[in-house]
Order: C-alpha cells, then sequence, then structure tokens
C-alpha cells in the first residue's frame, strides 16, 4: 500500500506539472486572441473570463491524456534513474504488477477525460457560440469605443467621440448605413447626431439606437443629388434582443443525439468523443514499458521517440474521424482499429519488457 501511494502520488504530481505549463500556454493564446478581438471592438472585454471558462473543457479532453502519458514517462523514467525500479523488482515487483498499480491514476485521468468529452465539451462550446452569436447580433453601448469606426452588423458603422460620465449616452455620434432598394441603384445613408442612447422595448423585445439633434443625409453613388434630412430625435431599429441563433452544428450537439443520429458526421463525433477515455489506458499502456531507462541515458532519453509516438497515435485518429466523416470509412468499423493497433504495440512492449525483465 506505501508502495501504491508513493507511485500513484509520483505519477500525478509530474501530471499536474506538465498539464498546468501546457493549460497555460493553450490558454495565454487563446486569451490573447480573444482579447485582441475585444479590443476591435467585437465584443464586450466583460464576457472575456466567461469564453475562457467555457473553452476549458474542450482544452482539458486534450491536455489531460498528454499530459497523463508524459507524466509517467518522466516520474518512471526518474526512479529508473534512482535505482528505484530495480530495488522493487527485488521485492517482486513486475511490469504487469506496475501496470496494475498505474491503472488507478489512469482510471481517474480517463473519468475526467470522458465528463470533459461526453459532456462539458459540448455544453461550453454552445454556450461559446451563442454568447458571441448574441453579441455579434446586437448593438451594445459597452461594445463601442471613443474615437473608432466599428462595424456592428446590418451594414452599419459607428463612430462616437465619447461618452458621458455614466457611459449610457453617447456623444457626437456618426452612424453609416447601406440599404439596397432594389436592382438599379443602392443608397448610403449617414446620419450625425449630438447625443444618443440605446433603449429597449419592453413588450416587444426590440432594441433602439435613439439619436438627437443631428442631421440624415442620403446619397446614391453616380448621382448629383441627396437627400437632407435635420431631426431632434430619430430612431433606427436594431433589431430582438430575444433573437437567438440556432446552432445546429454537430460539435454541439449532445452525445445521446450523436448516438441516435445515423449520419456519418454525427458518428464520427461520437466515436471521437467515446474514444478519448480509452486513450488514456492506451497511452498508460505504451508509456511504461517506454520509461525503462538507463540510468547513463537520462530520464528524457525516450521522451522524444514516445513524443513522436503520441502524435502518430492522435494524427490516425484524426485521419479515421475525418474519414468516417466524408463516408470513405464505414462507421461501424470506425476509429476502433486505431485503437486496436496501439492497444497491441502496447501489449507488445509490456510482454517485452515482462520478458526481458525491469534491469
Amino acid at each position: 500500500m506505501i508502495l501504491f501511494r508513493y507511485l500513484t502520488r509520483e505519477v500525478l504530481l509530474t501530471m499536474s506539472a506538465v498539464a498546468g505549463i501546457l493549460l497555460l500556454v493553450i490558454m495565454g493564446s487563446r486569451f490573447i486572441r480573444y482579447f485582441s478581438d475585444a479590443a476591435e471592438g467585437d465584443f464586450p472585454v466583460t464576457i472575456l473570463g466567461s469564453l475562457m471558462v467555457f473553452h476549458l473543457p474542450g482544452f482539458m479532453e486534450l491536455i489531460l491524456p498528454l499530459s497523463f502519458f508524459l507524466g509517467i514517462l518522466l516520474a518512471y523514467g526518474q526512479l529508473y534513474m534512482n535505482s528505484e525500479i530495480t530495488v522493487m523488482v527485488a521485492c517482486g515487483m513486475s511490469p504487469t504488477r506496475l501496470f496494475r498499480v498505474t491503472l488507478l491514476p489512469a482510471t481517474v485521468v480517463a473519468v475526467l477525460v470522458g465528463l470533459c468529452s461526453l459532456w462539458l465539451t459540448p455544453a461550453g462550446a454552445l454556450l461559446t457560440e451563442a454568447t458571441l452569436a448574441e453579441q455579434r447580433s446586437r448593438l451594445d453601448v459597452s461594445v463601442l469605443a471613443p474615437g473608432r469606426f466599428q462595424d456592428f452588423g446590418g451594414g452599419r458603422t459607428a463612430y462616437i467621440t465619447d461618452f458621458s460620465s455614466d457611459g449610457t449616452e453617447m456623444q457626437e455620434v456618426l452612424v453609416h448605413e447601406q440599404a439596397v432598394s432594389g436592382a438599379e441603384s443602392t443608397h448610403s445613408y449617414v446620419t450625425r447626431a449630438g447625443s444618443g442612447y440605446q433603449e429597449t422595448n419592453v413588450a416587444t423585445g426590440s432594441r433602439f439606437l435613439v439619436l438627437e439633434h443631428g442631421e440624415r443625409y442620403g446619397v446614391t453613388p453616380g448621382r448629383n443629388e441627396a437627400e437632407r434630412l435635420t431631426f431632434e430625435r430619430y430612431t433606427l431599429r436594431l433589431g430582438l434582443s430575444r433573437d437567438r441563433q440556432e446552432l445546429d452544428s454537430l460539435e454541439y450537439a449532445t452525445t445521446p443525439d450523436l448516438w441516435n443520429d445515423p449520419d456519418p458526421r454525427a458518428q464520427a463525433q461520437f466515436q471521437w468523443r467515446v474514444g478519448l477515455p480509452f486513450m488514456v489506458f492506451i497511452l498508460a499502456l505504451l508509456a511504461q514499458p517506454l520509461s525503462r531507462v538507463n540510468p547513463r541515458q537520462g530520464r528524457f532519453a525516450k521522451l522524444l521517440p514516445a513524443v513522436f509516438l503520441y502524435v502518430a497515435y492522435l494524427s490516425l485518429l484524426l485521419a479515421a474521424v475525418d474519414a468516417i466523416g466524408s463516408g470513405s470509412l464505414v462507421s461501424t468499423i470506425g476509429v476502433w482499429p486505431v485503437h486496436g493497433l496501439f492497444l497491441g504495440l502496447g501489449l507488445l512492449l509490456l510482454w517485452h519488457s515482462q520478458r526481458k525483465g525491469m534491469r
């Protein structure tokens, strides 16, 4: 029991360190991308935290198997370097028994990966796309930045010089609209106002941009004439705040819906989600024999070949998923030959390690 706790702690601690580094790199890259979009005015900065949380399960379902694979390699490699495995062999620890010890942390990791791939990742992807779609379909005062031309959909571009002290009223507003009035001509409208604000009709859910004390110009390219309208109050209808974009992508579908959908793309997505937890056990089987190194070689001697093996595994898995989705591979066969190939390779390596001994 003491040996079991010691091995499990070494593997999980090393896996946590690797997962933390990988997660920091990936999350940092995505955060920079979203922050750049927010700076361009595509959505408010206030939803950045929610978007990162929604993406977290999708990152974890790919990071956890790789970090567990590297965790076994590094942890057991250090044990070989310190000749601790030699002592375990002298006490009757065989490669098969060592693998049985590794199965418990592998089960914990597989459960976490399964929760992410089967439930949390599609839910997070749906929430992410719904949030971004809602922001794209509406004009929010918090999105606009003073001193910049910003597109807010519907062929409209807005420019404001500043906000009021409470942030609810825009000052010196310029709105450009382009609306097609038939096949012959396209009219462009430029509206300038001293101030403006957004209001919502509670009964209908319609949103309006209310402009005050300004002028509206309508011009047609190619014609030497224009329309001019002065107003005290002018209202632009923006849309319905209750409108939501229908999201029917298979990426957002629940796992039971994919199981009941005979479409090849749905089956490909289903097999990808289900196969990730099995991938954890196969990687654990591969990592244990590969972690055996000579103390003179160093603990990183087999790290590069192991990483290449992992990349080959993941690449073949993705190729099989694409083949199922395109219909070139029967869904009843699916991705399971890829898992079976690497499972057989892992069993062969374990048998070779058992036969040769852990010297």
